[in-house]
């Protein structure tokens, strides 16, 4: 089964309460960030992270404040989320393979990004495990979108933050209903 890691926004300006966009309790998710990461890379694993790659004035600003701007520290992902080879992947498609392609996007659904899903056809994957910032926000437009992939998708429960505890039981009741797993990071480093 070939399994890839799918890290969502792992950037500094949702991880840590100095960011512009801080997820509340965040910053207790980066061990274990740092444990899937360490893994994946010594495991041989694929890492596909998206990233938030806005301009200063973004579309996405009228919905939520100005947070990822290139270029800005904030847009940075967590050291710990980084392996030392890896390639970007904007819109334009141009990307070389990697042990880590970060998807660049502009709004909160990874998707949106048109070449993500021909990455994803070639990857060929059985298996994503999924992982990251926020939950009912854009993790969850990356898990429901992974499961239309027909692969078997698995959320990482204690390696997510949510902006709300209730939005992120309802994403993961509608998550596990539509066939999607929950596990915890001790399953997944097993």
């Amino acid at each position: 089964m070939k399994t890839v890691f799918f890290d969502v926004d792992t950037q500094l300006d949702f991880l840590y309460p100095a960011g512009a966009l801080y997820v509340p309790g965040a910053e207790t998710i980066v061990k274990t960030l740092a444990e899937l990461t360490n893994f994946a890379a010594a495991n041989g694993i694929q890492i596909v992270s998206t990233m938030d790659a806005h301009a200063e004035d973004d579309p996405e600003f009228k919905t939520w404040k100005p947070h990822c701007v290139v270029g800005t520290t904030g847009q940075q992902k967590a050291a710990v989320t980084l392996l030392n080879r890896r390639s970007v992947l904007g819109s334009d498609g141009d990307s070389k393979h990697a042990p880590q392609i970060i998807v660049e996007k502009q709004t909160i659904d990874c998707f949106s990004n048109p070449n993500l899903s021909p990455l994803l056809e070639h990857l060929k994957a059985d298996r994503f495990v999924v992982y990251g910032v926020a939950t009912e926000v854009c993790v969850q437009c990356a898990a429901f979108g992974l499961l239309k992939t027909g692969a078997q998708v698995e959320l990482v429960s204690d390696a997510i933050k949510s902006l709300s505890e209730a939005a992120e039981r309802d994403m993961i009741e509608r998550f596990q209903a539509l066939g999607g797993l929950t596990v915890k990071r001790g399953d997944v480093l097993a």
